[in-house]
């Protein structure tokens, strides 16, 4: 019986991003040992047969926390916001949990050990927003040149979920924490607090961010133990573009000393002439090597 688990969802939409997902993780030898657990939140038939003979358990997402039918209109991948807070209810035989969005694909093994090795002992293993080279933390409105309005991801949220203003100012400035990969044990603390706060964010707020509300709350308000892993563990690309190093055929982080990419996150995606990388496979973006070059690439996974 294997220990542990990654865990990540999808819709009939984002099946091929879950399959490249699924494939950067099985090329590692390493992955014998760990399952592959997915949450099915709209899947075909025909794909449910395919995942069938690539992973190790699938299940239908639910609404963990009831949200009225207005605000879901029939996005069912909704429910990615719900029930990546309730994994071990679905998935009760494993001991850790390593949550991967399915537009994230796995680069280099040793951030899975450093997500495993995170949720000891009851702690949140994640990663913050922030890092080298990124030049804008928070956004803010300006008016007669000295007064700010706070337009933070985090505030703006918290505010619209109607979370208590004395709440939503200690999360303004605080470093956005992505819940797109995440780790935590079984009988972790983290969950309770994160369903908690889940719950209140979702009254008010949009279905859509507001698990990441919650996990910020959790963090920042609740004190939840955390243990932050380096940015190359959840690589946005969005917010900075990857080298590539062409000697060892793999994307490494833009400055120096150019750590490999554990996993690379297309969240927001990237996009050219009005189209989506995470839709078409096809774009190519302009990046530089370590050799300063640049070449077109696209950040999807390929074997």
């Amino acid at each position: 019986m294997k220990k542990n688990t990654i865990v990540s969802l999808a819709d009939a939409n984002y099946f091929p991003l879950l399959e490249e997902l699924i494939s950067s993780i099985k090329r590692f030898k390493e992955s014998e040992s760990i399952a592959i657990c997915i949450l099915d939140a709209g899947l075909t038939k025909e794909q449910k047969d395919l995942l069938e003979k690539k992973v190790d358990e699938i299940k239908s997402a639910e609404w963990d926390i009831d949200v009225p039918g207005y605000k879901v209109k029939g996005r069912e991948w909704l429910k990615s916001q719900v029930s990546r807070a309730f994994l071990p209810k679905y998935f009760p035989n494993y001991e850790k949990y390593l949550w991967i969005d399915c537009d994230a694909w796995v680069n280099d093994w040793n951030c899975i050990n450093l997500y495993l090795k995170a949720c000891d002992n009851g702690k949140l293993g994640i990663t913050q927003t922030i890092g080298p080279g990124y030049k804008i933390t928070s956004k803010v409105n300006w008016l007669f040149g000295k007064l700010a309005i706070i337009k933070s991801q985090n505030f703006k949220h918290a505010v619209k979920s109607k979370i208590p203003y004395s709440k939503a100012r200690k999360l303004a400035f605080a470093p956005h924490i992505n819940i797109g990969v995440f780790s935590l044990e079984k009988n972790s603390p983290g969950w309770k607090s994160w369903q908690n706060n889940l719950e209140q964010t979702l009254k008010a707020g949009n279905i859509f961010g507001s698990e990441g509300l919650a996990i910020n709350i959790s963090v920042y308000i609740d004190d939840l133990e955390t243990e932050f892993l380096p940015l190359n563990c959840n690589w946005i690309t969005s917010n900075l573009l990857p080298k590539y190093d062409e000697t060892n055929n793999l994307f490494v982080e833009p400055y120096l000393p150019n750590y490999k990419i554990g996993i690379m996150h297309l969240a927001a995606g990237i996009w050219q002439n009005g189209k989506d990388m995470r839709v078409d496979k096809n774009i190519k973006i302009e990046i530089e090597t370590l050799s300063n070059n640049k070449i077109l690439k696209s950040l999807r996974y390929t074997n």
